[in-house]
């Protein structure tokens, strides 16, 4: 098959291309300008921008492709962030849908994100119908919630789509190689080198990269239109994640719980901090923090049951995310 990858120099993209060309596809990225982290792969390369400035242009790229893997995304808490992602998230995904149809590319798969999804219990996780109070977990304003409105408004367009089958995946906590920023390996880093003194008391929903890359081509694969697909397989406490962690890296594990008064002091400093500069305290937003100190589990049986996602251990992203890390002297 012959697919086109937006975000592909991105965490996920850069898993997805890979597992696209191990299991023999081909592959066009369609990117903003060349990116290292895919320089030296066997697949096509096209810098076009998504957002119906060059729509002809993009239904001409798109012409001829069986699918369009649309993992284009940014988190963006500075002034005018929210504008951003709307046009990252909505209108480009409008302008792709629309170039894709055109050029009669029959399926389009979009990368949405868990923050769409309500969550609940272990005993009882949350599931891709499961009700959100966007207000209570995010707030009312802010980027978080502007991250999670613009996401869901991407979401409700593909699942409207009627020229073209929409499926939209929706990762959780995803851990694996190729994080260049870093994302969520920021939490195996900080163990890894010995800055982690203390852990949240919440749990997630975490999932392999190489999970997370099948699980999209299984929705592309199998995925019914306008349904979408939690990609997370492994409900774990942060402290059993942060224990395969120690297990597998060597590191020292946490001892002591992350104190609430922390949390709330931190949000404090956050929200201050914010009006100044607000990449450096983004990871300060008081509804982050208070989300790693509560249980935020869901459920991947729909991918299991209709996708066929088998779920590998996830000792084995871990492993690969610290061989990467390691490797490249992140640690």
């Amino acid at each position: 098959m012959r697919y086109a990858v937006t975000g592909a120099t991105g965490f996920l993209g850069a898993n997805l291309v890979r597992h696209l060309l191990e299991v023999g596809h081909e592959v066009l990225a369609l990117i903003r300008k060349p990116n290292a982290l895919i320089a030296d792969l066997p697949i096509q390369t096209q810098a076009i921008p998504i957002d119906g400035s060059a729509q002809d242009e993009l239904e001409s790229v798109l012409r001829g492709h069986d699918g369009v893997f649309h993992l284009a995304g940014i988190f963006d808490p500075s002034p005018g962030g929210a504008e951003r992602m709307a046009a990252v998230h909505v209108d480009a995904t409008a302008a792709l849908c629309g170039a894709a149809a055109a050029a009669n590319v029959p399926r389009l798969v979009f990368c949405s994100s868990s923050i769409t999804v309500g969550f609940g219990s272990r005993e009882r996780p949350g599931n891709e119908d499961t009700p959100l109070d966007p207000a209570l977990a995010y707030g009312m304003t802010g980027a978080l919630r502007a991250y999670h409105d613009t996401k869901l408004a991407a979401e409700r367009l593909v699942a409207d789509l009627t020229d073209i089958e929409g499926v939209t995946v929706n990762p959780d906590f995803i851990i694996g190689p190729w994080d260049v920023k870093p994302t969520s390996g920021q939490l195996l880093l900080s163990m890894a080198r010995g800055r982690m003194p203390v852990y949240p008391k919440g749990g997630k929903c975490f999932q392999n990269a190489s999970d997370c890359a099948r699980g999209h081509l299984l929705a592309m694969e199998k995925g019914q239109h306008g349904r979408r697909y939690l990609l997370g397989s492994h409900n774990l406490s942060y402290l059993e994640f942060m224990t395969k962690v120690s297990d597998v890296v060597g590191c020292r594990l946490p001892r002591l719980p992350l104190p609430e008064w922390v949390t709330s002091s931190a949000g404090l400093v956050g929200r201050v901090g914010s009006r100044f500069d607000a990449h450096r305290f983004a990871g300060l937003n008081g509804h982050v923090l208070r989300a790693m100190q509560s249980e935020r589990y869901r459920s991947d049986q729909r991918a299991q049951t209709e996708l066929g996602l088998e779920p590998t251990p996830i000792e084995d992203g871990i492993a690969e995310a610290y061989d990467w890390f390691k490797a490249r002297g992140y640690c």
